[in-house]
């Protein structure tokens, strides 16, 4: 079963994909061309063909990873300056080693200043939609929020997170900056000496100059293994269309096309890369001394800066300030934080649990050390909350379905998912260290898997604070991620699930499961460490009796043990999604099929050994006609996968589960043996108990006869319904949505400073859903356009241009253009207008579905007509989104975001079935690349033990 896919823990976890874009780029920046060589990396998202009709497949994050194709390729310089800007211009070096063509100095407001424009892709869908449910804008700041400076350039609070630090703060920040922690020491020990060796293009705060992002991985479409670095590979399409290929998928194909998802490609039209790209750090300027710092060094976020038009004053013009006393820290409200993510009673039940434990904790290391409470460091400025909790369908695969098909096993199982995360405040930052992805499935859902709970991924980075021990010896960050787990399965227990399944498998070489890019200091545990790291905290749960039973998944389904009477049947296993079984049970079906067929075909004798009745007879199953035999095989192989790792498979028992029919009970009593260990019957097979002779009762495999005496079965709720609303997070209802996000954005943990910028953007985007997510590029100069700073064609749809450009005069263009909109009237940081958004968002794919299925020419449902119309542009434009129509994108992006919260199987909406299909080939690739990575993984250990022995 796909469970934990990354606990990560102290034991640390490490990564997996993607399909977002790259943040809003600096203040002001300095680019130069990429030379021809250099390789233009994308993300793999595969094409889906059903979707090639009337409108492209254009993923809403897919146009952050293109540069236009068209206007070319533009790169990033981040030698910059770390002197005033009056000073001679100097001679940059690209990443070929080449010497670029000389920077120009950038003057505050001038034509010569290259800008960039973070598009919002909710887009009203004319003018005047400003008023209606469809224009999904963010509301305005309050006007303390917004002033003007002398110098006439607008005060955003918050631009970046050292307005609101002391002055001792800012020190402790920018001494943390020079430690690299989280890198190895001898990279530290690198960036250490460059920093003392300091020349005039290094950051004014890390002292180095040159950094770049570690690329996101790209996967081969199709084989399905990941490309490696610096190595050659061949691409066609772009964004969501793009396939990648490697070199041995490329040459087995000895025809002129290669197929991938039954669409055909020719190879003339491939384009052959390396994947040797490299992304430089952003950089920004101080509009006082005009000096530059990386982006991440000062807490900048240029979500937040206005169209290059916030003022910025570096930590060190800040400083001054506060000294002679012209300024004072801004107050820690006007950045809208952990805290201030939307309480959950999920949420306040692990925070108050982990708190009380905590003090609990702090108060026995005192005493150990003889010492008083306050004399001992403590965790502090932690925050745990929910950032999704949503409703999803799990829909069982086929072949799996045929076989069960008459005993009427369920065609989908109803689920919420939910993501929860805890943050630490470190030297004045929220960080995010630790992130967990749950299934619950309650009462509403059928058996096998009615309430019960899934962990399925957990992740960490290895920053918590403080690095100490607690009295047991443990590192006081596992104490505090066991007691999260703790407190979310005690609360899954009072709301009455019965059983929590986890999956104790490491994440993969190279691989993240949520938080992107982990420290080098962090290790990646073998499965043997990790299972022990569950064990020892299901220990803790099961002495507080919050757990009352342990067992595995081959163990308690897969032999019938002591008196269970249980069938032995792949309908009793729980169904998860992602999880290892239903993968490798539906290619089991597959291959079973294929060698049946074989046999068919082939003479007797040369056929591949199958499992035959009698060895399934032998084995003690009995009824072997049609579907039952195909379970019985299936069960066999899944077995023998299973056994070699089935240690891993840790089934949670809240409740006790019966020994003769291993239902766990919920109500009624519960029958015990005070003289045989763990051995209970539920009122059933009591009953059943007492209708045989005395020598067939308990024990079974003794002449004695043992009393069972009754047990009521108390507070176990009836029903399993969540109290909590609904939390909706386009960036976060999945693993792989909040990776992309990441990865697209460069938000990476492999260092505490870049764990620290990224933590905040992510916070942005959690408190600002509808935030400008799309980067769109000048069609004369190709530089990014922010916000506010660049001018639209009212004609056509794909036409911008940059405000250097428009002012310049170098635009010869047909129509009028006009301003885009300013990103200050959609950057919001109040609560009421969160919750104003999400409003609109949900009222804006209501209005989808209600057009998809409206007939009437005269409909008074407002903009009705307008999305009809949408929808008839869609099925006429020739551009389509992949070729740049802003409308295609807009309602793409409408129908996206509907398609990941749809539960309808027959949705009437255009492209729903296609969309959520093109999603589950993403997620079944992922799981596929898992299972057959396990299962080498198995095969080298078993190679070992073989060879020592």
């Amino acid at each position: 079963m796909n469970g934990v896919e990354g606990d990560i823990m102290d034991i640390d976890p490490v990564p997996v994909e993607t399909f977002d874009g790259k943040p809003s780029v600096s203040k002001r920046l300095k680019m130069q061309p990429v030379s021809p060589s250099a390789a233009e990396h994308e993300i793999s998202i595969p094409s889906n063909p059903h979707v090639n009709a009337g409108l492209i497949l254009q993923e809403a994050h897919s146009e952050l990873l293109d540069q236009n194709n068209k206007m070319g390729h533009l790169r990033m310089e981040a030698k910059i300056d770390s002197r005033p800007l009056q000073k001679p211009a100097k001679i940059g070096y690209g990443t070929d080693g080449n010497v670029a063509a000389a920077r120009h100095n950038v003057i505050p407001g001038g034509s010569n200043e290259i800008k960039t424009h973070v598009k919002q892709e909710i887009l009203s869908i004319d003018k005047g939609a400003s008023e209606n449910a469809l224009e999904v804008k963010n509301e305005t700041n309050d006007s303390t929020d917004l002033t003007v400076s002398k110098s006439g350039k607008a005060k955003i609070q918050g631009v970046s997170m050292i307005e609101l630090f002391t002055a001792k703060l800012i020190h402790c920040h920018v001494n943390s900056l020079r430690l690299w922690t989280g890198q190895s020491k001898a990279k530290a020990e690198k960036n250490q000496l460059i920093g003392h060796s300091e020349n005039e293009n290094s950051c004014q705060l890390c002292k180095v100059e040159k950094l770049t992002f570690e690329p996101p991985p790209i996967y081969c479409s199709t084989c399905g293994a990941r490309i490696k670095r610096n190595a050659p590979y061949y691409t066609i399409g772009a964004g969501d269309t793009r396939h990648f290929f490697c070199i041995p998928c490329y040459n087995e194909s000895r025809s002129d096309t290669i197929e991938v998802e039954g669409h055909n490609f020719l190879k003339a039209r491939f384009e052959k890369k390396k994947n040797d790209e490299e992304t430089e750090e952003w950089w920004v300027q101080c509009d006082k001394c005009e000096c530059w710092q990386h982006q991440i060094c000062a807490l900048f976020n240029g979500r937040r800066n206005d169209g290059g038009q916030a003022e910025y004053n570096c930590p060190n013009c800040y400083i001054e300030d506060l000294e002679r006393g012209l300024r004072m820290p801004l107050p820690t409200s006007a950045v809208l934080g952990a805290k201030d993510l939307p309480r959950t009673i999920l949420s306040d039940h692990i925070e108050d649990r982990l708190f009380k434990r905590l003090k609990q904790e702090r108060q026995d290391r005192a005493a150990h050390e003889r010492k008083t409470v306050e004399e001992v460091p403590g965790a502090e400025g932690l925050v745990v909350r929910v950032v999704s909790s949503v409703d999803k369908k799990l829909e069982v695969k086929p072949r799996f379905l045929e076989i069960f098909q008459e005993d009427n096993y369920p065609t989908e199982f109803p689920y919420k998912s939910k993501a929860v995360l805890l943050f630490q405040k470190i030297e004045g930052v929220e960080v995010c260290l630790f992130g967990m992805y749950v299934q619950e499935f309650g009462v509403e859902c059928s058996f096998p898997n009615q309430r019960r709970v899934y962990l399925s991924y957990l992740d960490s980075v290895k920053y918590f604070r403080p690095e100490i021990r607690t009295v047991s010896g443990e590192a006081l960050r596992t104490f505090v991620y066991h007691e999260i787990l703790i407190g979310y399965l005690e609360y899954c227990k009072q709301r009455g699930f019965t059983s929590c399944y986890i999956w104790a498998c490491p994440p993969l070489k190279g691989e993240d499961y949520i938080l992107y890019c982990h420290p080098e200091i962090q290790k990646t545990p073998k499965s043997d460490k990790l299972r022990e790291w569950y064990l020892s905290m299901l220990r803790k749960a099961t002495k507080e009796e919050i757990v009352v039973e342990l067992t595995n998944l081959y163990d308690h389904f897969f032999i019938t043990m002591g008196e269970c009477k249980a069938k032995v049947t792949a309908a009793r296993l729980p169904y998860f999604d992602g999880d290892y079984w239903p993968g490798a049970a539906e290619d089991m079906i597959n291959q079973l099929r294929q060698e049946e067929d074989d046999r068919k075909l082939q003479k007797k004798g040369k056929t591949k050994k199958i499992i035959t009745k009698r060895a399934l007879k032998a084995a003690g199953h009995t009824d072997l006609s049609g579907n039952a035999s195909k379970d019985a095989m299936l069960m066999h192989k899944l077995g023998e996968t299973i056994y070699p790792m089935k240690e891993d498979f840790i089934m949670v028992h809240l409740q006790y589960s019966c020994s003769h029919c291993c239902t766990l009970m919920v109500s009624g009593k519960r029958w015990v043996c005070h003289q045989c260990r763990s051995f209970y019957i539920c009122d059933k097979c009591f009953d059943a108990e007492q209708q045989l002779e005395d020598r067939e009762r308990h024990p079974s495999n003794s002449r004695d006869t043992h009393t069972l005496h009754p047990v009521n079965i108390v507070e176990v709720s009836k029903d399993t319904k969540d109290r909590d609303d609904i939390l909706e997070s386009e960036f976060f209802d999945t693993r792989q949505a909040f990776l992309s996000l990441c990865q697209g954005n460069h938000y990476q943990y492999d260092t505490l400073r870049r764990a620290k910028h990224s933590s905040m953007m992510v916070l942005y985007h959690l408190h600002n859903p509808t935030a400008p997510a799309f980067v769109t590029t000048c069609n004369v100069c190709s530089h990014d356009i922010e916000t506010g700073q660049g001018w639209r064609c009212e004609v056509c749809a794909d036409f911008d241009v940059c405000n250097a450009c428009y002012q310049k005069g170098a635009v010869n263009h047909a129509h009028k253009l006009t301003n885009h909109p300013s990103a200050a009237d959609r950057d919001a940081q109040n609560k009421e207008a969160r919750q104003l958004r999400v409003q609109q968002l949900r009222k804006m794919l209501d209005l989808l579905v209600h057009a998809s299925t409206c007939r009437s020419a005269s409909c008074q449902y407002p903009n009705c007509r307008k999305v009809k119309g949408l929808f008839r542009h869609g099925m006429q434009c020739k551009t389509r989104a992949s070729g740049g129509c802003v409308l295609c994108k807009k309602m793409w992006y409408m129908l996206q975001l509907h398609a990941r919260a749809c539960r309808e199987s027959g949705c009437s909406v255009p492209r729903c079935r296609d969309l959520k299909e093109h999603l589950r080939r993403l997620q079944q690739q992922s799981d596929s690349r898992r299972r057959a990575a396990v299962n080498e993984m198995m095969r080298q250990r078993a190679a070992e033990v073989a060879a020592n022995e």
